[in-house]
């Protein structure tokens, strides 16, 4: 008899004694110590860059903090250099930083109990006075512990990095590619990842086509989020004012005239008599009949168009961080949970 085909169940009249949770703990570290070590890894070697890069971007922005008088011309250029430097490079860092978790889904929690169904070393196991559910909760548990733990260490170091960027004039605290790598989204990210794997690994019973599936599942999840939920977490504030532009996450922005949308061609057509054309409905060219210190915004505004605007203000920060820990982590117990049902019911 061999691990593949032994019974899961114990023999007649056999009785075991529950295996204590701390030799349960001892096994764990036994069997999964190189997945905490290169989780790890993972997040230290992120970290390192993240903290060598901070100290360059604070100590920089030193000059543009202690820099007086701030309107003056000497100080608008250092803090422009600034920016110019850091922001586009800080923007590509914070996208890649994104797969973290999906990478933490996919190689430590979708080998996690796939690996036990696919060589069949489950069946042994179950015969050890672990009891499936013990033993499914003894793997689950610690490692999501830790992975949450190290992510929430990973987002607080994150925010110290990129605080130098975010405020008005820069980037935004929602803005899409930093929100869910601050505060409380960022852990609750890591979470639900290894969560997605650990219930794919049980559905597939595949550690390679489990991973796939939990890159998968993990990128359909955050586009869905980010594209369309989050945008709605709290009913968008709309405003006719024409200047609200950044740190607020601007959704939508239009001109209307009489109530109604005004096309690309009424714009034109009311600019035309100053001599400025509008490319688009947010960008104006001016001609050399324009008058100057002509504002074309404030133009349109006078002669009758209103332009809307629809936003998130900045100050809903928090709020927005809440919210998505908070069905993050619902939506990570109950996958989390229902692995655990998934093992318990299993009988081959």
């Amino acid at each position: 008899m061999t691990t593949l085909t032994m019974s899961t169940r114990p023999g007649p009249g056999a009785s075991l004694r529950p295996v204590p949770w701390r030799r349960m703990a001892w096994v764990f570290w036994r069997q999964h110590r190189l997945t905490l070590a290169g989780v790890g890894v993972l997040f230290g070697a992120a970290a390192m860059y993240l903290l060598i890069t901070g100290l360059q971007m604070h100590h920089a922005h030193a000059a543009v903090t202690s820099c007086q008088p701030v309107p003056s011309d000497i100080c608008q250029r250092v803090t422009m250099d600034f920016l110019e430097t850091y922001m586009t490079s800080a923007g590509i860092t914070a996208g890649l930083l994104h797969v973290l978790p999906p990478l933490i889904g996919a190689f430590a929690g979708a080998p996690l109990l796939a690996r036990e169904f696919e060589t069949g070393t489950f069946r042994y196991t179950f015969t050890q006075g672990f009891g499936r559910v013990r033993w499914t909760i003894a793997k689950l548990v610690p490692l999501a512990v830790a992975v949450t733990a190290a992510a929430a260490a990973f987002g607080v170091l994150f925010s110290w990095c990129y605080q130098p960027l975010i405020g008005p004039g820069r980037r935004s605290p929602l803005f899409p590619t930093m929100f869910d790598m601050h505060g409380l989204a960022f852990p609750a990210w890591a979470l639900a990842a290894f969560a997605i794997g650990a219930l794919t690994g049980v559905l597939i019973r595949r550690a390679i086509p489990a991973m796939f599936a939990t890159l998968a599942a993990w990128t359909a999840l955050a586009f869905t989020t980010g594209a369309y939920l989050r945008a709605h977490y709290q009913a968008p504030v709309v405003t006719t004012d024409p200047t609200i532009t950044n740190p607020d996450w601007v959704m939508t922005q239009q001109w209307a005239k009489d109530g109604k949308p005004a096309t690309l061609s009424m714009i034109d057509g009311a600019l035309h008599p100053v001599d400025v054309q509008a490319v688009t409905p947010e960008l104006f060219q001016p001609g050399p009949g324009t008058p100057a210190n002509l504002d074309p915004i404030q133009y349109l505004v006078q002669h009758g168009f209103t332009h809307v605007t629809t936003y998130q203000p900045a100050s809903r920060f928090w709020t927005f961080q809440w919210i998505e820990a908070g069905w993050l982590l619902a939506l990570s117990l109950l996958l989390l949970a229902t692995t655990v049902w998934l093992v318990r019911r299993r009988t081959t």
